[in-house]
């Protein structure tokens, strides 16, 4: 994830965006293109509504009520004391890791990147909030790219093309329905955590 961010470089070969060498581009335009939600992302000390708008002077409050309603967080806001300009962080309330976790989604939301990064971004959330939250994304998605890393199967069910790693090397790669006719590594993954229940 980092490397296509452009925070470190391959050791070996290279990564094209267009046909062209990211080293090529501006990377902070590059970076402004891209929306993150890292896997050890954190919440800063402000609002609900600060924290969301992440560094922009000017709140729109639709559009953070929107992502909000995207990420099945709005509910959640209106029962906090001051609602969107509740406290949170280190000084103000303590949020569940799944409210946390739908805080940092909104916030890459709300500025409508082109591409989207995704690490493990629903991981603390339960079965039925990641599945509420898939299904708002979808339209959302539609003519976007995004990079998602998850080992919930079901987070990536639907996407256009998985990656399977084994050992930090490409194991295999193709659309959910190809993946388990092929009844390799994914297709193993797939039936235990059918088994599981997750």
């Amino acid at each position: 994830m980092r490397l296509l961010l452009g925070y470190y470089e391959p050791t070996t070969g290279e990564i094209l965006l267009n046909g062209k060498p990211l080293k090529s581009y501006d990377i902070e335009a590059w970076r402004a293109m891209c929306g993150v939600v890292l896997q050890d992302g954190s919440l800063f000390s402000g609002t609900v509504a600060e924290n969301i708008a992440f560094r922009t002077t000017h709140l729109d409050w639709q559009r953070i009520e929107d992502v909000c309603r995207m990420v099945c967080l709005h509910e959640d806001i209106m029962r906090m004391p001051m609602k969107y300009q509740t406290k949170i962080g280190n000084v103000g309330m303590n949020l569940s890791g799944g409210q946390q976790q739908r805080v940092l989604i909104a916030r890459a939301l709300y500025h409508n990147p082109e591409i989207l990064f995704f690490d493990e971004a629903t991981s603390a959330l339960d079965a039925a909030t990641e599945r509420a939250i898939i299904e708002n994304l979808s339209e959302y998605l539609q003519n976007k790219t995004a990079f998602i890393i998850a080992h919930r199967l079901s987070t990536v069910r639907n996407a256009d093309k998985i990656i399977v790693l084994d050992k930090g090397r490409i194991a295999e790669a193709g659309s959910h329905e190809t993946l388990v006719e092929q009844k390799g590594l994914y297709y193993f993954l797939v039936s235990n955590q059918l088994e599981l229940g997750v």
